[in-house]
């Protein structure tokens, strides 16, 4: 008995070796260099589960240890996932075969997170399509000057808030993400749902759409762990794991709820986006269920709130350290301000290209999600420059390095240094097509990105006028990134003086 016993035991160690030693040679098999370490059950992905890395940067690492080839492999647990590193695999995947790769592989359960898997970032298939094409609509070149007015109306409180806080002092140390959590709630709140977002009061109410938004920004070690979970479907769906908080869900629900109603009661038009949704619903005479409109209205937040803050703060610490770039652009503010008779308008912004020069430079060198996912849906040969080929088999997750790619020496010169006539007119034609990726490429591209450069320009446009920027020693220098965010965000936080000119 105890010999048949025995006998069981080392079939079975026998055939998992086996099941092992197959599934870890995939791409051995099909000649793809491979990234060593593999740890059986959880291949090469210990670094992310530990929390030394987040999946961005993790993927940052693997594509500087790997610089002589245009693609690598490795395993995420048992599954195989395929590294690009060179720009015309990248456009390949992302653009000219998108029909081969248009799922992002990171796509959320519906009962487990019913209103942010409907967002175009999370969904796919006939879902995707319907979401980007509502925020396509809201986010055409037309709305947007319908949003500018609420947009307006919150500079206008950033600019009151700012007084008040320099009424009684020369300078006013702030963590800039605080600061501009505050500016892109108020946008979310009036432009979103036409509501009033108490995010500049200085008593702190329960209702501020900045303490609701706090919640979206925990980066603890656990709120880590389930971030980067997100991106290990096996795992999280045997946990069972939210990416958006419950109480956050109904809360949101809630607000929507709350809007509407007032609406109904009163169909005064507004200049927000829920107005849009309804006026859509109108048009092509297609009913927007509450369920779809709180969807919706999440998908507006999360483009607006956490990226456009995002955005704002490493400009803002980047014109902190650079003074002559900082002075060079509030010229420009200022001049284009003066043009329209002192008052900051749509078109002024519209005509401020050297801030949109910062705005991209600061991207490339920090951009929001320092990487993307797609999946392959249909089988199709990626072939290197280096000779390299690999017959990608549907479902095999492929990664684009999007950080690597903006800082690689080898499309920029001196990456390291902060230089916005990167973008000026003459030399971002030089730019090789496919390493500045900030806003993703192709039928996935940000939906969202017109939307926040309006946000983010006006917000620096309201600062720079009358207001100058100084790093605070509060900041942790050299910067280094959080492990545990699903954003880039410094350790530590950026923080500044911010004074009077």
């Amino acid at each position: 008995m105890a010999s048949a016993c025995f006998t069981l035991v080392i079939g079975a160690l026998v055939l998992l070796t086996l099941y092992l030693i197959k599934k870890y040679t995939y791409w051995k098999r099909r000649g793809i260099p491979t990234v060593r370490g593999i740890v059986p059950f959880v291949g090469n992905i210990l670094p992310v589960l530990t929390m030394k890395y987040n999946f961005f940067d993790y993927n940052t690492k693997l594509y500087n240890d790997y610089k002589n080839y245009s693609m690598i492999g490795y395993y995420k647990l048992l599954k195989p996932v395929l590294l690009i590193r060179d720009p015309e695999l990248v456009k390949t995947v992302m653009q000219s075969k998108f029909s081969n790769f248009h799922d992002t592989g990171i796509s959320l359960r519906p009962e487990l997170d019913p209103l942010l898997s409907k967002d175009p970032f999370f969904a796919s298939g006939d879902e995707w399509s319907r979401g980007r094409k509502k925020l396509t609509y809201a986010f055409s070149n037309t709305k947007l000057k319908v949003f500018y007015a609420a947009v307006s109306g919150v500079c206008k409180k950033f600019e009151d808030f700012l007084i008040r806080q320099l009424t009684d002092n020369e300078k006013y140390e702030i963590e800039l993400k605080q600061l501009f959590s505050k500016f892109t709630a108020e946008i979310v709140a009036n432009a979103g749902f036409g509501l009033e977002g108490f995010s500049f009061q200085e008593k702190k109410k329960p209702e501020a759409f900045e303490a609701i938004s706090q919640t979206m920004s925990d980066f603890s070690f656990f709120r880590g762990f389930i971030n980067n979970i997100v991106f290990i479907p096996e795992i999280r769906n045997l946990l069972r794991l939210r990416l958006l908080p419950r109480e956050f869900d109904q809360l949101f629900r809630n607000i929507v709820k709350e809007s509407l109603e007032i609406r109904r009661k009163d169909p005064t038009p507004k200049n927000d986006y829920l107005q849009l949704m309804m006026d859509l619903s109108k048009s092509t005479n297609e009913p927007i269920s509450d369920e779809d409109t709180a969807a919706g209205a999440l998908s507006f937040y999360v483009n607006g709130f956490e990226t456009s803050g995002n955005t704002l703060s490493f400009v803002s610490y980047y014109l902190a350290t650079h003074p002559d770039i900082q002075e060079k652009l509030r010229q420009e503010i200022t001049s284009k301000i003066a043009d329209y008779e002192g008052v900051l308008t749509f078109e002024a912004l519209k005509e401020m290209t050297y801030m949109d020069q910062v705005i991209s430079e600061s991207l490339r060198c920090y951009p929001v999600i320092s990487s993307f996912s797609r999946v392959c849906t249909e089988a199709y040969e990626l072939q290197g420059p280096d000779g390299l080929k690999c017959r990608v088999e549907p479902g095999t997750q492929v990664i684009i390095p999007v950080h690597a790619l903006q800082v690689d020496p080898q499309y920029w010169s001196d990456p390291e240094v902060f230089d916005p006539e990167r973008f000026n007119e003459d030399r971002k034609k030089s730019i090789v097509k496919m390493t500045f990726l900030p806003f993703g490429e192709g039928p996935r591209m940000c939906v969202g990105m017109k939307m926040g450069m309006l946000q983010v320009k006006s917000c620096l446009a309201t600062l720079l006028n009358k207001y100058k920027l100084e790093l605070s020693n509060k900041t942790q220098l050299p910067l280094k990134l959080s492990p545990y965010a699903f954003v880039t965000v410094p350790i530590g936080g950026l923080w500044v003086h911010i004074s009077k000119i």
